[in-house]
């Protein structure tokens, strides 16, 4: 792999007139050993001497901050130059300008079927810079373009992964696992576009939600499965409560209950927690016998 080498380059301002002047001086000389008629051995020094700063000045050359200048002789990496201002180099190089401020990318909406064959779409956004200009420019042949398409390519994988929901705590979905989503994308799509000389700083999911053909029909799922989580919850919470009291009643020896009172007392007090609504009273003026 070809890595980057950095390299200054000469003070652009400093040869500036340092071919300015040659290239005036040359001219100068060079029309006063003309005398019209033929042109000297001088002359003709001079005048190779004009040309040479003529094509000196060529190699000039602006670079901005945030950017790298990649520089290349017959087609052999000669160096990255990324001193910000005016340049100058070897006027037979020729120059790649390749750009290391952060961009973002926001992919389009994906459709793709998640770990439980739902199709859902999905789109992600990605802040990201160029690191190593040399890997930017020869190891891929458009780099943006790679970018975007191994991107696309991360979502995808990472969409088929990871169920799209799942109200177990312990399992990983993409809607309720924000953190560990865009942990596992942002680590994919470094692996992909580290070959490019790309630094990925963030990655994240901009869009998620089912296809539309299935989208009512998970919604009303999604509401089931939400009643009968939270119905668990109240159970287990009403049961505990339950046991509680009857431990406090036999530890505190007022209250005296049999099986069969137990047993109505536990009822009661399920009916009464688990209920959707509040609890009417009812005053019972016999026994549980009658």
């Amino acid at each position: 792999m070809i890595r980057e080498r950095v390299r200054s380059g000469a003070n652009g301002f400093l040869m500036f007139v340092v071919l300015l002047a040659g290239l005036a001086v040359s001219v100068v000389a060079f029309l006063g050993l003309f005398d019209g008629r033929q042109v000297t051995a001088g002359g003709i020094g001079w005048m190779l001497a004009a040309g040479a700063c003529g094509i000196g000045l060529k190699g000039l050359f602006i670079v901005n901050p945030n950017e790298g200048k990649v520089l290349q002789l017959f087609g052999d990496y000669a160096g990255t130059v990324k001193t910000p201002g005016l340049r100058w180099a070897n006027p037979f190089f020729t120059k790649k300008s390749v750009s290391q401020r952060v961009r973002n990318f926001e992919s389009g909406h994906l459709k793709v079927n998640d770990s439980d064959g739902n199709p859902i779409e999905i789109a992600a956004v990605v802040v990201w810079r160029v690191v190593d200009t040399a890997e930017a420019v020869f190891e891929v042949d458009d780099y943006q373009d790679y970018m975007k398409v191994q991107t696309e390519a991360a979502v995808r994988g990472l969409a088929s992964r990871y169920p799209y929901d799942a109200h177990d705590d312990e399992r990983v979905s993409l809607r309720g696992s924000s953190a560990d989503v865009t942990s596992d994308l942002k680590k994919e799509i470094q692996d992909r576009l580290g070959k490019a000389g790309v630094s990925v700083m963030e990655a994240r999911l901009s869009h998620l939600a089912y296809a539309p053909e299935i989208a009512a029909v998970m919604l009303r799922r999604q509401q089931a499965a939400a009643v009968i989580a939270a119905r668990q919850k109240i159970v287990e919470g009403a049961v505990g409560m339950v046991d509680m009291a009857l431990d406090l009643l036999e530890k505190s020896s007022r209250v005296r209950l049999d099986d069969e009172r137990k047993a109505a007392m536990v009822s009661n007090l399920l009916v009464v927690l688990c209920a959707d609504r509040e609890a009417q009273p009812v005053v019972n003026t016999g026994t549980i016998y009658q």
